[in-house]
């Protein structure tokens, strides 16, 4: 039989047939995925191949399909393995917010590099906007301004208030979707305002660390009511990248990547090379100072010291 992996729990995957039956299944024991350097070696949102046994109406996953692109984490500090958050997304949709909690710009920068890596187009969902004052929304016209010029898309929202709302919910129809960001951003409220009738746990920002508290404990797909699917994850604490030659991470910015081909150097780093147009457009201001910042801190190694998935 054939179907999608829509929700992981330790070495059970419960995957979703076109029929529309779900079956919970486990990995066949002497199952091994070509170069596989995961610690999961399945993930949501991938294609499998199974066999249901008779006795129990469970089943064996015998062959991954090969996957249109994924989004990949470092395991854990120095680990030269990697946690596959989600597989054969269309669409990355980081839901930040500027208040409690607060997300940074470094934090930002290193999700839509990968995004860009593995050819996933993102979006910038600004979530609980209906708590700004003025100095709030100040920092947070600045924060889009730099992001719409470097050519994402970036919605306002508020998952309490229904601001903005519909256009998510049209922006998510027919496409598999994966909502990431910080625990106690509102991603789950944000997917329960889009379809209401997934009523998925909803949890409240730490009045002692300013933090979100975690509700979702293992990323899980759900069907969309207009069409396509949603991936809820858990919190990210910090995001580090993996895989990347410093050659190559300038490409993943896309205000970089327009005029890059105009320095000197094929190699240029943009960091001290003569000659290199990224760092003109910088001093110009065409380029966001503080984008060309989290790129040096990328390209040097200098990133927040561990990527964890937060479970509760």
């Amino acid at each position: 039989m054939e179907g999608f992996v829509i929700k992981t729990t330790g070495s059970w995957y419960k995957v979703l047939c076109g029929d529309g039956n779900a079956y919970d299944c486990r990995l066949r024991g002497s199952f091994r995925m070509k170069g596989n350097k995961s610690t999961n070696p399945i993930a949501v949102g991938d294609r499998v191949k199974f066999t249901v046994q008779e006795s129990d109406n469970t089943g064996v996953i015998t062959e991954i399909e090969e996957r249109k692109n994924c989004i990949v984490r470092r395991s854990t500090k120095l680990s030269k393995q990697t946690h596959v958050i989600a597989a054969n997304i269309d669409q990355n949709c980081l839901v930040v917010t500027l208040g409690l909690p607060r997300t940074s710009t470094g934090f930002i920068d290193r999700i839509l590099v990968t995004s860009e890596a593995y050819h996933i187009p993102a979006v910038l969902l600004f979530n609980k906007v209906d708590l700004y004052n003025d100095e709030l929304w100040q920092y947070h016209n600045e924060v889009k301004a730099i992001y719409q010029s470097a050519g994402y898309r970036c919605i306002d929202i508020s998952a309490k208030e229904g601001i903005n709302i519909d256009e998510v919910r049209a922006l998510v129809k027919d496409k598999t979707t994966l909502f990431t960001g910080h625990s106690g951003v509102g991603k789950s409220a944000l997917i329960n305002a889009i379809d209401p009738d997934l009523k998925l746990r909803v949890g409240d920002v730490s009045t002692w660390s300013m933090k979100g508290k975690h509700t979702t404990t293992f990323a899980e797909i759900f069907p969309f009511a207009d069409g396509g699917y949603i991936i809820d994850t858990p919190g990210i604490k910090e995001f580090g990248m993996v895989n990347f030659s410093k050659e190559e991470i300038s490409h993943f910015f896309p205000e970089m990547r327009a005029v890059l081909h105009g320095c000197r150097f094929a190699n240029c780093t943009h960091e001290h090379e003569p000659g290199c147009v990224v760092k003109k457009a910088v001093e110009d201001g065409t380029i966001s100072e503080i984008r060309y910042q989290n790129y040096l801190n990328i390209l040097n190694g200098r990133e927040m010291e561990l990527q964890e998935w937060e479970t509760r």
